[in-house]
């Protein structure tokens, strides 16, 4: 069972920048997907970015495209989020996720994913 802890959310003014760090433990495949979702309240759970246990190929939402990095270090077992241009409507609870997944596939669908870490809040102030 993959578990994954995330930390780095925070407090930060518009035009900010914070990163975010999602340790995990205990894989049992060989490759994964990993991926970053975000809750705003009331809200939908979304599609954030994305990236493939290769690190070769990532995703992100048009949302955030040109502002957030998304990145890992399997040796260290941590992904991060690098979010720069911080605006008040990126405000939420960022998950760090995982799924089974070929090496070089990044999965999109949050139903996908089958591990989930307990959340970090991000509130971005105008």
């Amino acid at each position: 069972q993959v578990q994954l802890v995330e930390s780095g959310g925070g407090l930060v003014q518009a035009g900010g920048s914070l990163r975010l760090s999602c340790a995990a433990s205990g894989y049992t495949s060989s490759s994964y997907s990993m991926g970053w979702f975000r809750q705003a309240p009331g809200k939908e759970r979304l599609f954030v970015a994305g990236i493939s246990w290769s690190g070769v190929s990532t995703d992100y939402a048009d949302s955030v495209k040109g502002r957030f990095t998304i990145s890992s270090d399997n040796a260290k077992n941590t992904m991060y989020l690098q979010m720069n241009s911080l605006k008040p409507e990126d405000t939420a609870v960022y998950y760090c996720a995982a799924v089974p997944a070929y090496l070089h596939t990044v999965v999109l669908a949050r139903t996908a994913y089958d591990a989930w870490g307990q959340g970090t809040q991000v509130t971005v102030s105008s």
